[in-house]
């Protein structure tokens, strides 16, 4: 039976700070961090609505969200889904890793957190009689069926599609190559580093003075994922408003 291997080990990013000028310069971050930033590209705004939560999303498409939510089957076209708007299909891991890349929180009061290579149950219509019912399907059990009233209790197992790619056992999975480490600027730029990319950043910035710069490690898990996630929709400092809080390194 598979399990969730809930000791998998947080993420970690090593930010460099210029405290004579108070700002964050850039990160160091390895293989693991970058496939998680890269996998920020894949998310549809609904899966992104669904993860920070309708009402705590900015804009308006929370409330798109939400009106879809609340749309009575009666309104909706025979055929059409709702779940095909409010869980739209992710572009799968190759290794089973969660939505995010990123190990999900501790379950609550040492519960157990399902494995994020199980099946979803689904549920069609128990009528045998209607063919348009075997049209919908649920992750509800026992929700009425749009077209004949019936419950949907026919249990049905949906199927993630298969890695993008043909990936095949042994290969690496993620995005990028981790023989190397990368530069991630504060608004998300990405870059192989190397130390002329390094030196280069550093005069591009104007830093005259090295003994003021400080390295400061700070752990990436599923809650800072959310919040990279949340602060890419809104700003151009996210490492910043993420792990100083929106404050001036000196203040952090």
């Amino acid at each position: 039976m598979a399990t969730t291997n809930t000791t998998t080990k947080m993420l970690s990013m090593k930010l460099l700070i210029d405290r004579n000028a108070k700002r964050l310069l850039f990160a160091e971050a390895s293989k693991d961090v970058v496939d998680f930033l890269f996998s920020l590209l894949v998310l549809p705004l609904a899966t992104a609505a669904k993860l920070l939560g309708k009402d705590d999303i900015a804009g308006s498409v929370g409330n798109l969200y939400g009106s879809v939510e609340g749309l009575d089957y009666t309104y909706v076209l025979p055929g059409a889904a709702k779940d095909a708007l409010l869980r739209p299909a992710v572009l799968s891991s190759p290794d089973g890793a969660s939505l995010l890349r990123l190990p999900p929180p501790a379950p609550p009061c040492g519960g157990q957190l399902p494995s994020s290579r199980s099946l979803m149950m689904m549920y069609r219509c128990t009528s045998i009689f209607n063919s348009s019912c075997r049209t919908y399907i649920t992750d509800a059990y026992g929700k009425a069926c749009p077209t004949c009233g019936n419950r949907m209790a026919a249990a049905a197992q949906y199927l993630p599609p298969a890695p993008a790619g043909g990936q095949t056992a042994g290969a690496a999975a993620g995005f990028v190559q981790g023989v190397v480490t990368y530069t991630v600027m504060d608004d998300l730029t990405v870059t192989p580093m190397s130390a002329i990319s390094s030196f280069a950043l550093l005069n591009a910035f104007a830093v005259t003075d090295l003994a003021a710069l400080q390295e400061k490690t700070v752990q990436l898990g599923y809650n800072e994922g959310l919040e990279i996630l949340r602060a890419s929709l809104q700003s151009k400092t996210v490492l910043t408003d993420v792990f100083l809080g929106g404050k001036g390194p000196a203040d952090a």
